[in-house]
């Protein structure tokens, strides 16, 4: 039970952490103009978006087939290390600037990427990840209206079931990701000895005390990129894809007299970082778009409204009840759950300050 609760508190507070950056950064990312769309209200650019990560998961899986990992991994932490930099230049004040760069933030920004290079270890990990996660969903939750990002939520949560339901395609890139020790999950120690650098091959479910098939159908629920499971020096269960959107699944390995092994007998805890980020675009979107004008809840650095507050409420729901599923051994994907209390809890949050179900959608300007 003790370890248990270590691993569920631990994963909700990154869970946390992620949410609240990206409602710090809404107002500051707004004022520098680092929304990613001319047009926030088009739906279309939530299927744009669900295209733009099959072609990435097909290039990735294209450069680990073709042995070239390791330039998936400089790729990566690249694209780590620019979203660190939006974050960092609206944090770091411009005591220094070259050609209007900002000096302390391409710093830090260059610190951390270099950090993912040459010391990948857990903290490293997740550090980088609450970083890229908070800017991310922050971007995104200015960027995608409130139509649009219900339809991104939607849209992920099927595919996200989709794929760990019913192909296995992500097996090569579940192993290769983890094997990269690249940032795409949060790691959550369960024995103070565990190191993540010291791993041996975090991606592989299949061992001697295991199912193979059982294993392989794990690995490439997995690889999705956003799910939780359980995992130690020779079984990890969570890979996600390196855009780090989408779900995947858990499943507990079956010990050799055929009765369920104990999910956290293991020595750390792989959550997607995807899982984080997806809902919480809602919950910046909710924030910024403020739906039938929901007024903001005057938290000391934070753009809050009660939507927001609901879609944040209704993804750690979904979260504790996606965790009770993998303690249980029970294999499922992540963002059906996850996305799914995001979005009861958004539509929850509008209706408790009297948001009319239109304005809730972001169908307003379209009746």
């Amino acid at each position: 039970m003790k370890r248990a609760s270590v691993a569920v508190a631990a994963t909700v507070g990154l869970f946390v952490l992620v949410q609240a950056g990206a409602l710090a950064l809404v107002e500051p990312f707004m004022d520098a103009g680092y929304r990613a769309v001319e047009d926030p209200s088009d739906p279309t650019n939530s299927l744009l978006y669900v295209g733009a990560i099959l072609v990435a998961t097909a290039v990735m899986l294209a450069s680990i087939r073709a042995g070239v990992d390791r330039l998936l991994q400089g790729l990566v932490v690249f694209a780590a290390t620019f979203i660190a930099f939006y974050v960092f230049s609206v944090v770091l004040p411009p005591v220094l600037a070259v050609g209007g760069l900002n000096v302390p933030a391409a710093g830090a920004a260059i610190v951390l990427g270099a950090g993912l290079l040459v010391h990948p270890e857990w903290y490293v990990i997740d550090a980088a990840g609450v970083v890229m996660g908070a800017g991310a969903a922050g971007i995104f939750g200015i960027s995608f209206g409130l139509a649009p990002a219900l339809v991104l939520l939607v849209a992920l949560a099927v595919y996200d079931a989709v794929s760990v339901y019913g192909t296995e395609h992500m097996l090569t890139l579940a192993s290769g990701a983890m094997d990269l020790r690249l940032p795409v999950v949060f790691v959550v120690p369960l024995t103070l000895s565990y190191s993540f650098l010291e791993a041996d091959d975090p991606a592989a479910l299949s061992d001697d005390r295991g199912d193979p098939a059982d294993a392989d159908d794990a690995a490439a629920d997995a690889a999705n990129g956003v799910g939780s499971a359980a995992g130690d020096s020779d079984a990890a269960g969570a890979a996600p894809d390196g855009a780090g959107h989408d779900g995947e699944a858990a499943t507990a390995e079956e010990s050799t007299d055929g009765e369920a092994a104990d999910p956290l007998d293991r020595d750390a805890f792989f959550v997607g970082l995807g899982d984080a980020v997806i809902p919480t675009v809602l919950v910046a979107s909710a924030a910024f778009f403020r739906p039938g004008g929901a007024a903001l809840l005057g938290v000391p650095g934070l753009a809050v409204t009660a939507p927001a507050l609901g879609a944040m409420a209704g993804t750690l729901c979904g979260l504790l009840a996606l965790l009770w599923l993998v303690l249980e051994g029970r294999a499922h994907a992540g963002l059906p759950l996850l996305n799914g209390g995001a979005i009861a809890g958004y539509l929850a949050g509008t209706v408790a300050v009297g948001v009319p179900v239109v304005d809730a959608l972001g169908l307003a300007p379209y009746v």
